[in-house]
Formats: structure tokens, C-alpha cells, sequence
């Protein structure tokens, strides 16, 4: 058994052999890599991915990413192509083939079947002297010096360097096509992320009630109001312009610092600057706004004209926080 010590120190070799490892990969960023990202613009269909083993779940991973940053791409089984699936292969389609050794008996049958046809071959390839290699049309080098596996034998760097290599070919697509966040958020619709991306202030402050008190309103007023609405604040509004706002906080502190309350109007203890969002920012930014200003509600105004309140709440409740 291993002391904690050890095991550590396991820990930290192996990833700093592999940081090592992609720390490397930059100096094989050259002219297929650019060709490669290139071309992928300017395909008509999209990129096959395709691997066996390890090589296979690392190329789902890719193609996972590119789907997610506006590249239609779709995985292929090297072992399933030659059994009938070779069919997902279109004519305008772009293949990429993750090897490690590049001599694998799946990958001897499949690239003579994909060399018969018009599509471009890539070979992401931990070994140039490969026979998938020596059959593509470009190389990405991703070749390691040694596993972190202390046998040499199971896949752990040469799979980072995959996944890194192509992590790199996405992210240059993406900022090659000028993919936006709101671009993004097509693709990611649901979960957390998706309604970071496109919630809006609207659709959870329309949820709420709108409470709301004239600046002279009585303290009774303003309290009834707050406690009705439990939104723990309520706007002051003179006409149809917000004035003020006159929050749970508002209320301890008129009750420390005034003996005589009645005599006071909302006016009197309103805060004059409230901070206010537009109904249609996204509701990330209205965290935002809370978090910088340690406040647990904003104003929503639409057409500079009082449209309710969110609550730092509604943001839990959608889970985007």
C-alpha cells in the first residue's frame, strides 16, 4: 500500500507529464493544422470523426465540441465502418481519423475504402510514420514521448494530446466563424449553461408582482405592500417614473433611527438611486449588478417606465447561479 505521500507524488508526476506533453503540442501547430481549419470552413458537409479503442471515445469527445461551437460534425466507429457504416460518409464530408499508432487493423482495412472516394483525410496521429499517415492528406502530430503509465502501455498522455489537439481545432473554428455567446446558447439550451445564455429579465420578473407606493405613502402602506408581495422591497413611483425604492433594510433602519413614525412618508425613507435592469438584459447580468452591489433585488424598467422586480431568489430557483 502506498503512503499518502506517495500517492501525492503519483498524482502530481502524472500530470505534469502530461502538461509537459501538451505544452509541446504547440510546436506542432503548423501548415496542415491551418489547412485543416480551413478547409473545414469552407466544407459544404460535415466532419466525420473516427477512431477504435480509446482513440474512438476521445473522437466523441471531439465531435461532442465541434457540434457545441457551430461545426456539424458526427462520429463513425472504425470497427462499425467496415461492417456497413462506411454509408454516414457523404460527398462534400471531411474525415478525421484519431490513432495513436496509426496501424491499427481497423484503420489498414478502413483508410484504402476512404482513400477511393473525393473526401479529405486527416490523421490525428500520435506516430507520422504511420500508415495513416502516409495515406492523408494532413497530419496532426500528436505524438508523446511516453504514457503515464508507468508500464508505457495504457493510453493517458497520448489521449490528452488528443483531446487537446482537438479542443484546438474548435476553438480556432469558433473564433474563425465569429461563433457568440448568443450563438452558443442556440446550442445549448438547456441546463445552467443554456439559461445563462438566454434567460431573460423578462421571463422571471413577470413571475413577480409588481408592487409599488406613492412617495407619500404611509410607513403602514409600505409595510402592508412589502409583506403582500414578499418580494422584500416595493418601488416608489410618482406617476410613471420610479423615484425610489424602500427595501426590508429601509424598515430596520427608519425603526433604529425614528422614534416617531407615523409622521414619516415613504418618501422620507426611500433609497433615491435604486439600481434597475432592463426587462429585456439577460438575468445573468442582473446577478451581476446584485453581486457588485450586495443587494438582493433590482427594479425592472421597461422603456425607462417601472415593469417589477426580480429577487436574487428567482435567480436560484432557475439554477443559474
Amino acid at each position: 500500500m502506498k503512503s499518502n505521500s506517495e500517492i501525492k507524488n503519483i498524482a502530481a508526476s502524472v500530470l505534469k507529464q502530461e502538461a509537459d506533453a501538451l505544452n509541446k503540442l504547440t510546436e506542432r501547430i503548423d501548415s496542415d493544422f491551418i489547412a485543416v481549419v480551413n478547409d473545414i470552413i469552407a466544407l459544404r458537409g460535415r466532419v466525420v470523426v473516427t477512431g477504435v479503442g480509446k482513440s474512438a471515445i476521445i473522437a466523441q469527445k471531439i465531435v461532442a465540441t465541434l457540434n457545441s461551437t457551430g461545426t456539424p460534425a458526427i462520429f463513425m466507429h472504425a470497427a462499425d465502418a467496415i461492417h456497413g457504416d462506411l454509408g454516414i460518409i457523404q460527398q462534400d464530408d471531411m474525415v478525421i481519423a484519431v490513432s495513436k499508432s496509426g496501424n491499427t487493423p481497423e484503420i489498414k482495412v478502413l483508410v484504402p475504402l476512404l482513400r477511393q472516394t473525393s473526401n479529405r483525410l486527416v490523421a490525428l496521429v500520435g506516430n507520422t510514420q504511420s500508415y495513416l499517415a502516409d495515406h492523408a492528406d494532413y497530419i496532426l502530430d500528436t505524438t508523446v514521448e511516453k504514457e503515464a503509465c508507468p508500464h508505457n502501455l495504457a493510453p493517458t498522455t497520448s489521449t490528452t494530446a488528443q483531446l487537446a489537439m482537438g479542443d484546438a481545432l474548435a476553438i480556432c473554428l469558433l473564433e474563425c466563424r465569429q461563433f457568440s455567446d448568443r450563438d452558443f446558447a442556440r446550442y445549448h439550451p438547456g441546463g445552467a449553461l443554456g439559461k445563462r445564455l438566454y434567460l431573460k429579465v423578462s421571463d422571471l420578473a413577470t413571475q413577480n408582482s409588481k408592487p409599488s407606493v406613492r412617495p407619500e405613502a404611509t410607513v403602514r402602506e409600505v409595510i402592508i405592500s412589502i409583506t403582500q408581495h414578499r418580494l422584500g422591497a416595493v418601488a416608489v413611483v410618482d406617476g410613471t417614473q420610479v423615484v425610489g425604492i424602500i427595501t426590508d433594510g429601509d424598515i430596520r433602519r427608519m425603526l433604529e433611527n425614528h422614534t416617531h413614525i407615523g409622521q414619516l412618508a415613504a418618501q422620507d425613507i426611500m433609497g433615491r438611486t435604486p439600481k434597475t435592469i432592463d426587462r429585456n438584459e439577460l438575468a445573468v447580468h442582473a446577478f451581476d449588478i446584485m453581486r457588485k452591489n450586495n443587494i438582493t433585488q433590482l427594479l425592472v424598467l421597461h422603456n425607462q417606465l417601472y415593469d417589477g422586480i426580480i429577487h436574487l431568489h428567482d435567480l436560484l430557483k432557475e439554477g443559474i447561479i
